[in-house]
C-alpha cells in the first residue's frame, strides 16, 4: 500500500469533500452536548472526538467534523484531533485527506499522523511521511521519533533506524528513557543484539522497559543469557522487576530445565506481589512442567486465583508430556466444568492423549469437541484424530475423518499410512501411498518409513525395493538408517539373510546398532549362526551394555541347541557387567 493507493477514494476538491461531510451530517448527527457547543469550545469538541477514538466511532467522528467545518472552525487543536480520530479508528485515508487540508500545520499533526499510520500497520507509508516532515523543516520531538523508531523495525529498515538516531544525538535526545528504549526494542527486532547491549550499557538511566526490553531480546536469540541478566538487575540497577520480567524469566528457566533457579524467583515472585497475574503464573506453571515437575506444576496452577484457556491447555500439555495422558484427559475435562471453552489447542492436546493410553470412548468425546470448533479446528487436531483412531484399531473411523479433511497434508497421508501397517492392513497402506503420490503430495522421510514397514509386514521384496530406489531418484530423499533397518527387516523376514547383509556392507554411513540387532534377529529366525555372530559383535562394538543384543544371540544358540554358548554369553554379561532389561526373555 503506498500514499497515492490511499488517496485515490477521495481525490475530491476541498468545497467538494466539505459538501460530502455536511451531508453526511443530516442522517448522522453527534449528540447533542456535541452538537450544542460553540464553535469556539475547542476543548469540548476534543472531548468528545477523544469519545470516538475510545469507541473506535469513525462515523460520529466525521459527524463532528462537518459540524466544525460548517461552524467556520480553523482550530490547528481541533484538526490535530480530527485527525487522531481519524487514524486511530482506523480510516487512514480521511486522515491523511484531513492532513493535507488543514491550513496550518504543527508537530503534534505530522506526530499523529505518522503515529497512526504505525498503529494501522502502514509502516513504509509512516516512514515517507517522516521523510516528507523532516524535507517541510518541521521540527520533531520525542513523540514523533518514537513512532519513526517503530516504523523502522515493523518495515525492517535498519539504515533508516540509525539515521533516525543520529537525529536523536544530535537534537542531546540521547537522555530520554523513552526514546531510547524505542530505539533498543528496533535493534533488537531487527536482530542486532549486539548493538543494542552495547546502546543498552551506555544509557544513563535505566527504567524497567530498558531491562525487559534487553531481557526479551536474550529470550529471542539465546536464552541461556536471561539468568545472569537477571542477576545483574537484581544487583546492579535497584528497578522492581514487574510481570512482564518475571514471566520473561521464568520462560528461559523453563527452556533450560532450571527448576532449582526457577524455585527462587517464584519465591521472588510472590515477595513483589505478581503472582496473581494470569501471565506470569502461566509461564511458572510451565516452568515446573518443563522441568517434569508434574506435583508443583499443580500446586502452581491451583494457587492461580484466575486461569484461561492457556493456562488449562498448558496443564493438560504437561500431564501429556510428563506421561500422564489419563490426567490430561481428566484435566480437560475439569477444563469444561469450570465454565472455559476448549480451543484448537486444547482438542489437540486431549486427541493426543486419548491416542496415548488409547481410550476411544474419550476419544469420540473429543472427536465431538473438534466437530462443535468448526473452522476454528486446524489440521493439526484432524491429524490428532487421525492417530487416535489408528492406535486405537479404527481404521474405518480414521478413514472417514482422513475423506472429509479439506486440507490433506503429507502429515496426514502418512499417518493413514501407519495406521494402515500398525493395524496389519499392508495393502491398504501401500495403496494410500499410491494414492498420496498420484494426488501429488510429496512424501517426507517418515512416509517412506511407514511405507518400507508396510512391505516389510507382508514381504513384499519387490516393491519395497521400488519405493527404497525411488526415496533419491524421484523425490530427492536420501535413506537413512530407519530405511536401511526395515529393508534389513523385510530382507531377514524373508530368509534372503545374504542379501541383507550385502546390503549393510554397501551403505553410504557406518551401521548403527538397531541394525545389526536386525540383521541377528533375522539370523535368529532361519539359523544362520555364522552371520549372527558377526552382526552380533558389531552391535556390541557399538554398544556392549546393551543387554538386547545379548538376549537375541542367547536365543540364537538356545534355537541351535548350543548350551555352551547360552552359558558362555551369560558368563560374559557378568563379567562385562551387563544388566537384562526386566522382562526380556532368555528363551525364543
Amino acid at each position: 500500500m503506498h500514499l497515492h493507493s490511499l488517496l485515490s477514494p477521495f481525490r475530491r476538491s476541498p468545497p467538494t469533500f466539505l459538501r460530502f461531510l455536511s451531508a453526511f451530517t443530516s442522517s448522522h448527527s453527534p449528540s447533542n452536548a456535541a452538537h450544542n457547543v460553540a464553535a469556539s469550545d475547542e476543548e469540548s469538541y476534543a472531548i468528545s472526538l477523544r469519545r470516538c477514538v475510545e469507541g473506535c466511532d469513525v462515523r460520529r467522528g466525521a459527524a463532528l467534523h462537518a459540524h466544525f467545518l460548517k461552524s467556520a472552525g480553523e482550530s490547528t487543536f481541533v484538526f490535530n484531533h480530527l485527525i487522531n480520530m481519524y487514524v486511530k479508528c482506523g480510516d487512514l485515508v480521511s486522515g491523511l485527506k484531513m492532513f493535507d487540508e488543514m491550513p496550518e500545520r504543527n508537530v503534534v499533526s505530522w506526530t499523529a499522523l505518522i503515529s497512526g499510520f504505525v498503529q494501522g500497520g502502514c509502516a513504509d507509508e509512516a516512514l515517507g511521511l517522516f521523510r516528507r516532515m523532516h524535507f517541510a523543516g518541521q521540527r520533531v520531538n520525542g513523540f514523533t521519533l518514537v513512532s519513526a523508531f517503530n516504523a523502522c523495525s515493523l518495515c525492517g529498515d535498519l539504515a533508516q533506524l540509525y539515521q533516525i538516531y543520529a537525529m536523536v544525538v544530535r537534537l542531546g535526545l540521547e537522555s530520554n528513557v523513552i526514546l531510547m528504549n524505542s530505539f533498543l526494542s528496533g535493534l533488537i527486532r531487527l536482530g542486532k543484539l549486539q548493538d543494542a547491549v552495547l546502546v543498552f550499557d551506555g544509557c544513563p538511566d535505566k527504567d524497567i522497559v530498558s531491562w525487559n526490553a534487553m531481557m526479551a531480546g536474550y529470550l529471542q536469540c539465546s536464552f541461556s543469557e536471561v539468568p545472569g541478566f537477571w542477576y545483574r538487575m537484581n544487583v546492579e540497577s535497584g528497578v522492581k522487576p514487574d510481570g512482564f520480567t518475571f514471566s520473561t524469566v521464568l520462560t528461559s528457566l523453563a527452556a533450560l530445565y532450571d527448576q532449582k533457579m526457577g524455585v527462587q524467583v517464584h519465591g521472588q515472585l510472590v515477595k513483589c506481589g505478581h503472582g496473581c497475574e494470569i501471565c506470569v503464573g502461566n509461564s511458572l506453571v510451565d516452568m515446573y512442567l518443563k522441568c517434569h515437575n508434574l506435583v508443583d506444576g499443580f500446586k502452581a496452577f491451583h494457587e492461580m486465583p484466575c486461569r484461561d484457556v492457556l493456562s488449562w491447555t498448558e496443564m493438560a500439555s504437561g500431564c501429556l508430556n510428563c506421561g500422564q495422558p489419563g490426567q490430561a484427559i481428566t484435566t480437560v475435562e475439569q477444563m469444561q466444568l469450570s465454565g472455559i471453552l476448549p480451543n484448537r489447542f486444547t482438542l489437540a492436546t486431549l486427541v493426543n492423549a486419548c491416542a496415548n493410553i488409547p481410550s476411544l470412548e474419550s476419544g469420540k468425546k473429543a472427536h465431538g469437541l473438534r466437530v462443535k470448533l468448526g473452522n476454528e479446528a486446524d489440521i493439526c487436531v484432524d491429524n490428532a484424530l487421525l492417530d487416535m483412531y489408528a492406535k486405537c484399531g479404527c481404521m474405518d473411523e480414521a478413514s472417514d475423518v482422513f475423506r472429509t479433511m479439506k486440507d490433506q497434508t503429507a502429515v496426514s497421508w502418512t499417518t493413514m499410512i501407519m495406521g494402515y501397517a500398525q493395524n496389519n492392513q499392508g495393502a491398504e497402506a501401500i495403496s494410500c501411498f499410491d494414492e498420496m503420490i498420484v494426488k501429488g503430495v510429496k512424501p517426507n522421510y517418515i512416509t517412506f518409513i511407514c511405507v518400507l514397514y508396510a512391505c516389510s509386514q507382508r514381504e513384499l521384496i519387490d516393491e519395497a525395493w521400488k519405493y527404497f530406489s525411488s526415496m533419491s531418484h524421484d523425490h530427492g530423499i536420501d535413506p537413512g538408517e530407519d530405511h536401511y533397518v526395515c529393508m534389513v527387516d523385510l530382507l531377514g523376514r524373508s530368509g534372503r539373510i545374504n542379501e541383507a547383509r550385502e546390503l549393510v556392507s554397501r551403505m553410504p554411513f557406518k551401521p548403527c546398532a538397531s541394525l545389526w540387532k536386525t540383521l541377528v534377529a533375522a539370523c535368529q529366525v532361519h539359523g544362520d549362526v555364522e552371520t549372527g555372530l558377526f552382526a552380533a559383535k558389531n552391535a556390541m562394538d557399538l554398544d556392549e551394555k546393551d543387554s538386547s543384543t545379548y538376549v537375541l544371540l542367547s536365543n540364537m544358540f538356545a534355537s541351535a541347541s548350543n548350551w555352551d554358548g547360552v552359558r558362555a554369553l551369560r558368563e560374559l554379561m557378568e563379567t562385562s557387567n551387563v544388566k537384562k532389561m526386566p522382562g526380556s526373555s532368555w528363551m525364543s
